[in-house]
């Protein structure tokens, strides 16, 4: 399993940094994101790091980081009134945190439109 020393992902997954987990098998972990974006926000991390969805990741991993979505989804309460999944994957996408990982957003209503842009006025 590839671990990054400096990354704050990898030592979360592998608890060198105590995290309470609201979902955990041997290949992920999710726990609630310490900056939420809406009421309902946690993420998805593999306890191996990779970077992007693109850097590695075989059938087996994404198997289980899609399978954990609804397990999450459960547990924080939104899988019955819904949910957005996202995955931020490099510079344009804002990916702040360079550890493959999945949002989970919910308990909110939430808009239409998918993107707004840096460079767009609301």
């Amino acid at each position: 399993m590839r671990f990054v020393q400096d990354c704050i992902f990898c030592k979360m997954a592998n608890g060198e940094v105590p995290t309470d987990f609201v979902y955990e098998d041997e290949l992920v972990v999710a726990f609630d994101d310490i900056n939420p974006q809406a009421p309902v926000h946690a993420l998805i991390v593999p306890r191996a790091h990779h970077t992007t969805p693109g850097d590695g990741v075989g059938a087996e991993l994404a198997a289980a980081l899609f399978s954990a979505i609804p397990s999450v989804a459960r547990a924080k309460g939104v899988a019955d009134s819904g949910y957005r999944v996202i995955i931020n994957a490099g510079r344009d996408a804002n990916q702040s945190v360079h550890h493959l990982h999945i949002h989970i957003l919910g308990a909110r209503s939430m808009s239409h439109r998918m993107l707004r842009f840096l460079d767009e006025s609301e």
